[in-house]
């Protein structure tokens, strides 16, 4: 069951990364302007785009914050 678990955690990792960049580029924002306004670093910002590494609630309201939505928009895949 463990594997599974990790092989579904890297999908909605995976998915919520494109999310986040499918949001900014509708934004017209690059990526070191939405790390600015969301207050995490340029590289952080790239593996969660590339859906590589997991993130907090805090980092995920920030970005949604940046923006312009509403965080439960971030997980509607």
């Amino acid at each position: 069951m463990g594997r599974k678990t990790f092989k579904l955690d890297k999908i909605l990792c995976k998915k919520f990364g494109l999310k986040i960049k499918e949001l900014r580029i509708a934004n017209n924002l690059k990526q070191d302007e939405l790390a600015f306004k969301s207050q995490i670093s340029p590289s952080y910002l790239s593996a969660i785009e590339r859906g590589i590494t997991d993130t907090t609630i805090s980092t995920a309201k920030r970005l949604a914050k940046a923006l312009g939505v509403d965080i439960k928009e971030l997980f509607e895949f």
